[in-house]
């Protein structure tokens, strides 16, 4: 239950934060290097989401 209520409280925050990046994932490409910097961003976002998902995990 506490995995639950841990994910329903901060998936709103990191769909703000994603939403906030898809400015920045749509135009980077665009710009010399920026496809680099947007393969990070995702790559930052998603190891953020599994840090939360995997720490949230009760114990044994």
């Amino acid at each position: 239950m506490r995995r639950v209520l841990l994910v329903a409280l901060l998936a709103p925050a990191v769909l703000v934060a994603l939403i906030a990046a898809v400015p920045a994932l749509a135009l980077l490409p665009f710009f010399p290097g920026g496809t680099d910097r947007a393969i990070k961003l995702l790559a930052a976002h998603a190891r953020y989401l599994s840090t939360l998902l995997t720490n949230s995990r009760p114990a044994p």
